[in-house]
């Protein structure tokens, strides 16, 4: 009897503290929400985080409040969205800088993407172009690849930056075909940009809006594009897998997560009505301006491929001895 009493008393606690989440979750939201967007107003991830919120607002009745907190390559926003309460009321629209690049770039990170943070659904998939200037004797990647077998260092590739998705890409190109590549950082696509046009630098991995523009008026020629499957703004470009790199991909990505604690009521409930939303055609219509995939992950598929592109890019850094101050 005595222990039946002892397993009962321990019992009813968790039951009681399931019963509460359930609640709260069905009465969600009660109150507005708060979506920390870790960039400056604008940008991509900016552009998806209001798309959502708003039509959160207008299916829940409750705004979403979207606030913008920049700098550091997406961290200090990331770090004010891991110190949040984990009631469902906050949320983060975080990306692969920030919750799968920065762990292996920044010897300092203050909040850990994994153990700070509970994912809810990726909702985007932002592929790069390889472009290069038309001097460059090579129509696809198993031409630039074997010219650059036979003249190490002839190639030179711009980027927006050590450390940033477009250098860790061509770092990770180099080191699957075994190349030499010369790496010129610049402070942002748009600075490397006239150098590319130029022929001061060979190749660039660009966003696909940026590198098409210069790519349809002829004044550069595109390689591939970085994602596993092609870009819905590009189709006719070939994936680099498909053009003589298998298994290259190399894109960004963006994605809703929650701080960690949140019921997991509430973050079925939150990936349910997102699911709706990435799927709506008005939605993917507005991503195709800005070279963007949608997807539509459930949270334990966006907990596995952050994951992995953790691992993935820690190797990629670690092979290419990147620091970033």
């Amino acid at each position: 009897m005595k222990t039946f009493i002892s397993v009962l008393r321990s019992a009813v606690p968790a039951a009681l503290l399931l019963f509460s989440a359930v609640a709260a979750a069905q009465n969600y939201p009660a109150r507005p929400l708060r979506m920390v967007v870790p960039f400056a107003p604008g940008g991509p991830n900016d552009i998806l985080g209001r798309l959502i919120g708003q039509k959160l607002t207008e299916t829940w009745g409750q705004p979403v409040v979207v606030e913008n907190r920049g700098g550091s390559g997406g961290t200090v926003g990331l770090e004010a969205a891991s110190r949040m309460p984990g009631d469902g009321y906050g949320i983060a629209m975080g990306g692969a800088s920030n919750l799968a690049l920065a762990p292996s770039l920044y010897a300092k990170l203050p909040y850990d993407p994994v153990k700070d943070f509970t994912p809810v659904i990726n909702v985007a998939v932002v592929p790069y172009a390889l472009a290069v200037n038309p001097t460059v004797p090579a129509k696809n990647i198993r031409e630039l690849i074997s010219l650059a077998g036979r003249k190490a260092g002839y190639l030179s590739y711009g980027s927006s930056g050590v450390g940033s998705m477009s250098s860790l890409a061509a770092e990770m190109l180099k080191s699957m075909s075994k190349t030499d590549i010369v790496h010129v950082p610049y402070k942002g696509g748009s600075a490397a940009m006239p150098d590319l046009l130029s022929g001061q630098v060979s190749m660039m991995l660009e966003t696909i809006p940026n590198a098409l523009a210069q790519v349809r008026g002829g004044k550069l020629r595109a390689l591939g594009v970085t994602s596993a499957r092609r870009s819905s703004a590009a189709p006719d470009i070939p994936t680099i897998t498909e053009s003589g790199l298998p298994g290259f991909d190399a894109s960004s990505w963006t994605g809703l997560s929650a701080p960690l604690g949140t019921p997991q009521a509430i973050i079925d409930r939150l990936n349910a009505e997102t699911q709706r939303i990435v799927n709506d055609p008005a939605y993917l219509a507005s991503l195709k301006p800005m070279g963007t995939d949608a997807t539509a992950s459930t949270p334990k598929g966006f907990e596995e491929h952050m994951k992995k592109d953790i691992a993935r890019w820690s190797e990629v850094v670690r092979r290419a001895n990147i620091k970033v101050e």
